[in-house]
């Protein structure tokens, strides 16, 4: 009997910030993986990375100050190293798991690369903010190399387009692994995100929103269930309001119309939805479900979320 394919999206309350922090998450949610290899599902893990990649594209700023004979590092290879960071730790700590519970299966890491539309809105109206503080003269440095910045609290900081993924470079390799019953970490931080060149495959200056990325890897993988772990327990109407409203169950015609009136906050629930909504399709058997982990990992909360379907 075929196994059920799902695939997991890791977000910030499932990874920390700080690199103590992120192997003590990494145990937590290695427990809550662990829990559905158990229960014998292919298992593909994503996750986000934001804390991190701005860790390291501050770092390589602030090294670049410091040596002017290195040039700053691309966007692109900032999100390639986050990924190979978060995911050493990750595949550490899911191995660790497994072999406690006497479970002997590979894990591995893929760096991936995500294609981008270079026509997409979004390189015209970038909006995600990265990297350090910056002075008034080095943002109009930025600014003349043909970035964009924005004025923030004590200075100036980069911003960059969030495009949407249209196709992952490694999906072969990831189904392949998947095909032979490993565990597989993939589009780690929605991906290196590239741009098509004919034979050539160039970094672009920009972030994909890592939920987006999930739906699209779920849906290439052709898995039953896309989880997105999150900061809340359910999906919420009016939330943070006095009329907060949490969802056991959301059908794909709803999930649109609320998404579409503006129900759900960018960069936070929105995309969520919508790589729900894209992963399902017009299928009557693929699902997702958003929710959390618990406090130590060992389940997912009691009330397991929102489930989404058709």
């Amino acid at each position: 009997m075929k196994k059920k394919r799902i695939v997991i999206a890791l977000g910030h309350e499932a990874l920390g910030s700080t690199l103590p922090e992120q192997q003590e998450a990494a145990k937590r949610s290695a427990a809550a993986i662990a829990d559905f290899i158990r229960d014998d599902y292919q298992v593909v893990i994503t996750h986000s990375n934001g804390p991190q990649v701005g860790m390291i594209h501050t770092a390589m700023s602030e090294f670049a100050k410091l040596y002017p004979e290195y040039t700053n590092t691309p966007t692109a290879v900032c999100s390639a190293m986050s990924q190979g960071y978060i995911g050493y730790d990750l595949q550490s700590a899911i191995r660790t798991e497994l072999l406690n519970r006497g479970i002997y299966k590979p894990v591995s890491t893929v760096l991936t690369q995500v294609v981008v539309d270079p026509y997409d809105e979004a390189f015209y109206h970038p909006t995600k903010v990265i990297g350090r503080l910056l002075t008034k003269e080095e943002a109009d440095a930025e600014e003349q190399k043909g970035n964009h910045v924005t004025p923030v609290e004590g200075g100036y900081r980069r911003i960059v387009a969030a495009p949407k993924p249209i196709d992952i470079v490694e999906i072969d390799a990831i189904r392949a692994l998947c095909d032979a019953d490993q565990i597989v970490i993939a589009c780690g931080g929605g991906g290196i995100p590239v741009l098509s060149q004919g034979n050539h495959l160039k970094g672009a200056s920009a972030v994909i929103e890592k939920d987006l990325a999930a739906g699209k890897l779920a849906e290439l993988l052709d898995a039953d269930m896309l989880v997105i772990l999150t900061g809340v327990d359910k999906v919420c109407l009016n939330y943070g309001t006095d009329d907060q409203v949490e969802l056991d169950t959301l059908n794909l015609a709803d999930a649109q119309k609320y998404l579409d009136a503006g129900e759900f906050h960018e960069g936070t629930m929105a995309p969520k939805i919508e790589a729900a909504i894209g992963f399902i399709g017009e299928s009557a058997i693929r699902s997702t479900l958003i929710t959390k982990l618990n406090k130590n990992g060992a389940q997912l909360t009691g009330g397991m979320g929102t489930l989404i379907k058709k």
